[in-house]
C-alpha cells in the first residue's frame, strides 16, 4: 500500500506518526502506575492521561482534515 502525494501524504504521515503515540500512551497503563506508592511512579498518572485525551484530540483534528480534503477532492 502506498501512501498519498502531497498535503493528504502529509496528513496520512501525521495520522499514522499520532496513531503511534496513542497506542505508546495505552500501553503505559497509567491506572496501574497510580495504584502504585508515589517513590515508585516513573511518570505522573495523570499527566499520561492527560497526553492520552491530547493524543486522541490531535488524531481527531487530523481525520476531519483528511476528510475535508477528500470531499474537497471529489468537488474539484
Amino acid at each position: 500500500m502506498s501512501a498519498p502525494s502531497g498535503d493528504d501524504g502529509f496528513l496520512y504521515e501525521l495520522q499514522v506518526e499520532v496513531e503511534e503515540e496513542v497506542i505508546l500512551a495505552e500501553t503505559s497503563r497509567p491506572e496501574e502506575a497510580a495504584e502504585l506508592p508515589v517513590t515508585e511512579w516513573l511518570f505522573d498518572p495523570t499527566d499520561a492521561e492527560r497526553e492520552e485525551i491530547g493524543l486522541r484530540g490531535l488524531l481527531d483534528a487530523v481525520e476531519a482534515l483528511e476528510d475535508d480534503s477528500r470531499r474537497g477532492d471529489q468537488g474539484a
